[in-house]
């Protein structure tokens, strides 16, 4: 009898399918170190216990993007084992701050199926939600992922192309309980730009680069639990080459953007998001951010803004997104459109 899984395929998928991920993980500083380590990340409200105390918080959360690395690498065995290549986000929120000590799971419902005109492959759309120790919410998001069939012969799966919002309103966003930016220290924070110095339509140079690492990059997989062959694997590919996890890259653009958002300090809204190209080790990754959308929020000295957060490899001109056909540039790897906190 075989004791080896070896993952889902397309046709294993059905409409409704709830499916509850293994192995929870109680998370420590040590997630912090790394996740900083990893990424040339220094928002302060994440950095520091005091700073966030003074921001209303009990103490520092671990950084958002590592609550969604943690909650994402939860559902790889089951949703994207055998992806070709994760697509898309949308409906993304952060609905509670992590903290050292909380202890993670997740699960997620199947509420798209959609086979490719190859027979080879379909896409999948999955709602995952994480949750910690008192099986409180603390992330839900929208992706979707191309994933091999095991058999091209095998009959597709019932199609359902689910309807998204295009993006979350400022009414959708869930403000942390008690953040207070009335005592926000603009010289600790690193930047004196607040909400109010941003205006619909700005574009921002993030200006500094990062390198890509192979080490760096399998070091991040592992340290989300992330299994996805097609970064494990080199022979999963024809052209013999390991894939950069998307959210790796996410990780490194966010941080590249403190360069000019430094105040943008906490992520509760993702909109939209779509790996526009495939990153390998070796490419230089650079950031530009456009502001979306402003909102005032309940919370005292609480702005959001919305920003599309860029990221393109080696000198890609700044601002470049889309060519003339319509399509992205060949050099864009990612187009993030997210919800931030920022003081007013």
């Amino acid at each position: 009898m075989a004791k080896t899984n070896p993952g889902r395929f397309f046709e294993d998928y059905r409409i409704g399918e709830v499916i509850r991920h293994a192995v929870p993980r109680t998370v420590s500083g040590g997630e912090r170190a790394l996740y900083h380590a990893l990424y040339p990340a220094r928002h302060a409200l994440h950095s520091s216990d005091e700073f966030a105390r003074a921001c209303g918080l009990k103490a520092a959360p671990i950084d958002d993007l590592a609550a969604f690395h943690l909650v994402f690498g939860k559902s790889v065995p089951d949703i994207s084992l055998n992806a070709v290549a994760n697509l898309g986000y949308a409906e993304g929120r952060w609905l509670k701050p992590v903290f050292p000590g909380d202890t993670l799971r997740a699960e997620s419902e199947v509420i798209g199926l959609k086979q490719n005109s190859n027979g080879r492959s379909g896409v999948v759309w999955v709602r995952t939600r994480g949750f910690n120790q008192d099986e409180t919410p603390v992330l839900d998001y929208v992706r979707w992922v191309m994933v091999r069939k095991r058999d091209p012969e095998a009959p597709a799966p019932e199609t359902l192309v689910p309807a998204l919002k295009p993006a979350l309103a400022p009414s959708d966003l869930v403000i942390p309980e008690g953040l207070d930016f009335r005592r926000y220290d603009f010289t600790l924070a690193g930047e004196r730009h607040r909400w109010g110095d941003y205006e619909i339509g700005e574009t921002i140079d993030h200006v500094d680069g990062v390198t890509i690492e192979e080490a760096e990059h399998m070091l991040a997989t592992r340290l989300w639990q992330n299994t996805a062959k097609v970064h494990f694997d080199a022979t999963n590919r024809d052209d013999g080459k390991r894939l950069i996890y998307g959210g790796h890259v996410i990780s490194l653009a966010r941080a590249l953007s403190f360069n000019g958002l430094a105040n943008a300090q906490m992520i509760v809204g993702l909109n939209a998001g779509a790996h526009a190209n495939p990153c390998f080790a070796g490419d230089t990754l650079r950031a530009w951010s456009e502001v979306l959308d402003k909102a005032e929020t309940a919370a005292p000295g609480v702005g959001a803004l919305r920003l599309r957060l860029v990221a393109t490899r080696h000198g890609s001109p700044a601002f470049a997104l889309r060519g003339d056909d319509g399509k992205y540039l060949p050099d864009v790897l990612l187009d993030l459109d997210y919800w931030a906190l920022m003081p007013v």
